[in-house]
């Protein structure tokens, strides 16, 4: 446990501040405070010091700088099990703060009452991030409080533990503070783009919401022609190449609202291009298309026959530029290095981030778990669809034939009408679903779906397991001769 003798608050909201003060002085912690706040506290009897003793400096620039200062950043940094930290802070006569408390400037507040841009332009913290991210960083010996609303449950707590601390509770402290300076700066990205325009797009998935990316695309893509990329753009031809990294070389693939409407897999790209169209050519109007063949002038002759947003593949053939360059708003972009999965995906929910690792791989030990064993066709299919299946939408279904994409059944709130929705597209565009393989995101509850499966002809299944009545589904699997093969790895996607 790591006591508190010495504290560092610079709030902006303060009217949950009191308790917490008293608190510190009750049990005789050194407080300083920026000027704003030490004026607060002593009003209320607070024994606070000025940071101005400590700098010697009173705020500069219209208060735009308080506390970026050597003497403060170096009383929250140093780090006590480092000698030489401890010798140079007591030689420049420095104090080592334990706890740091910091409400930003509040910009989110300013945009919501639409102040005017030198207003908002005030409103941007800078010494506060800094203190911030200071305090975060050295959590082994500080405790950081980043925003006024956790004043009340951290009051609580040094209350109950003597104004100590644990580890474990300073990191979880330290967790919220990045997480508040990314929420704050990302805030901050938005405004001043959409301001003047310099990362915006568009429009978002909605003409009426504003969107903007931060990323580099130059760095992904050489563009060749075309309008700028839109919002569901993007988010496309993300799911595009997250599938196309998953799937055998020469794919084929064809992407709308972020599923596959079409995918196939064959030697050249004319042969590929039209395979994947003709799994769904309803849906595949103003698809995103994506490959790893090269486009030539015979497979740009056949793609401009039909309407679509971006093409993305490794290489053009010069002629198939100038194929291109009829339909200048056509997107042709080149990708420069294949796809890398972030390190960290994150999604805003609620009043929060939600961080998870990526969805990395494909089954590498799969179970037979029936009597009927699959043939080595058998399953080659059932791994393009695995692959195909872990990027549709949950619930989902894929079925595959011939290296094809044949039906596909995604979103459905119950796992039988993902089934049902795949076998009927694929009888719509005239596939016989008899021989084909079919892949499963999650586990059937119930036998229903595999007897569904025989009937249309299925000829083999892959699933995760896990059901508590998988028994069912390979009990009928075992009396009808259909392979069924266990992958131990759900690709729920939401």
């Amino acid at each position: 446990m790591l006591p508190i003798h010495t504290a560092l608050i610079a709030c902006y909201h303060k009217e949950k501040l009191l308790p917490l003060a008293q608190l510190l002085q009750k049990h005789q912690v050194t407080i300083y405070a920026t000027e704003g706040t030490h004026r607060y506290l002593q009003e209320y009897q607070i024994s606070t010091h000025s940071l101005t003793t400590l700098t010697g400096f009173s705020s500069l620039l219209d208060g735009r700088v308080k506390t970026l200062h050597p003497k403060i950043f170096a009383a929250i940094l140093a780090d006590r099990d480092k000698q030489e930290h401890v010798k140079s802070v007591k030689e420049a006569q420095i104090p080592l703060f334990d706890f740091v408390v910091v409400d930003l400037y509040p910009f989110e507040e300013g945009w919501q009452q639409q102040k005017e841009a030198n207003a908002m332009i005030e409103l941007i913290d800078i010494g506060g991030v800094s203190l911030i991210r200071a305090a975060a960083k050295n959590y082994k010996h500080v405790l950081i409080v980043s925003s006024a609303e956790d004043i009340p449950s951290v009051t609580t707590l040094l209350e109950k533990q003597h104004l100590q601390t644990t580890l474990e509770q300073r990191r979880y402290y330290a967790q919220k503070a990045f997480y508040r300076t990314l929420q704050y700066d990302s805030l901050i990205a938005a405004y001043l783009s959409w301001q003047d325009g310099s990362s915006g797009l568009r429009y978002g998935e909605n003409p009426h919401q504003k969107a903007f990316f931060t990323g580099d695309l130059q760095k992904w893509f050489h563009r060749h022609q075309g309008k700028p990329l839109s919002y569901n753009n993007l988010l496309d031809i993300d799911s595009g190449l997250r599938l196309l990294r998953d799937l055998p070389k020469g794919a084929f693939i064809i992407i709308k609202h972020t599923n596959a409407c079409g995918v196939a897999i064959r030697e050249n790209a004319l042969e590929a291009y039209e395979a994947a169209f003709a799994c769904d050519p309803q849906s595949a109007f103003g698809g995103i298309l994506i490959t790893d063949h090269t486009i030539d002038k015979a497979c740009a002759q056949q793609i401009t026959k039909r309407f679509f947003e971006v093409l993305v593949a490794p290489s053009f053939d010069e002629e198939a530029l100038k194929i291109f360059q009829k339909y200048p708003k056509r997107i042709i972009l080149q990708w420069k290095q294949p796809y890398k999965l972030p390190l960290v995906e994150q999604r805003s929910v609620l009043n929060g981030i939600l961080f998870q690792e990526p969805d990395k791989g494909l089954a590498t030990d799969y179970e037979v778990v029936t009597d009927a064993k699959p043939t080595s066709e058998q399953l080659a299919e059932l791994k393009i669809a695995e692959a195909i299946v872990k990027h549709l939408k949950s619930n989902a279904i894929a079925l595959v034939k011939d290296s094809q994409l044949i039906g596909a059944g995604m979103g459905q709130p119950s796992r039988i009408d993902a089934l049902k929705q795949a076998i009927e597209k694929a009888k719509r565009y005239g596939f016989s679903t008899q021989g084909a393989v079919l892949a499963s995101d999650a586990f059937f509850p119930f036998s229903d779906s595999v007897e569904l499966a025989y009937k249309a002809g299925i000829s083999a299944i892959l699933q995760p397991g896990g059901s508590i009545r998988d028994k069912d589904s390979i009990d009928f699997c075992n009396a009808h001769q259909i392979p069924m093969i266990f992958s131990h790895i759900r690709h729920f996607k939401h």
